[in-house]
């Protein structure tokens, strides 16, 4: 998937996505919305362990619990 982030994060809306902060946390969750400035909105999924294997590195992600705001500026990547 490429193109603006913008595009990007509409193309992901209700989709599972791996959010990793600044300060290493990953946490693992449906996407439920964001805004201009990459604020997003994670919703737990269903069926889903409390943490999660992330395919990128083999770390773990912790799966979000209840629908959680995660700041844009805390935000290094959003993988869908």
């Amino acid at each position: 998937m490429s193109g603006r982030p913008l595009d990007v994060l509409e193309a992901s809306l209700e989709e599972p996505v791996t959010v990793h902060l600044k300060d290493g946390t990953t946490y693992y969750g449906v996407l439920g919305g964001y805004d201009q400035h990459m604020n997003v909105v994670i919703e737990p999924e269903s069926d889903v362990d409390d943490r999660v294997d992330d395919d990128l590195d083999g770390e773990f992600a912790v799966a979000i619990e209840d629908t959680t705001i995660i700041r844009g500026d805390n935000v290094v990547t959003i993988k869908a």
